[in-house]
């Protein structure tokens, strides 16, 4: 995605798991490399995790 991620659209760099295709190559945004797991961020599950996720994306999406 060129030009960022919109909030509220899917990365196309996610497989069919949620995994990111691009995960340790110099192509991956610096944003995502920057993004580190945190007991906040993660909870005890991964619906929390998504939560927690959609929630920053929320937060962050343009006005």
């Amino acid at each position: 995605m060129p030009d960022g991620k919109p909030a509220g659209v899917r990365c196309i760099q996610l497989d069919d798991a949620n995994r990111c295709r691009i995960f340790g190559k110099p192509e991956r945004p610096k944003f995502c490399g920057g993004l580190q797991p945190s007991g906040e961020m993660c909870g005890s599950s991964r619906e929390q995790a998504i939560r927690w996720l959609d929630a920053l994306e929320k937060m962050t999406a343009p006005a």
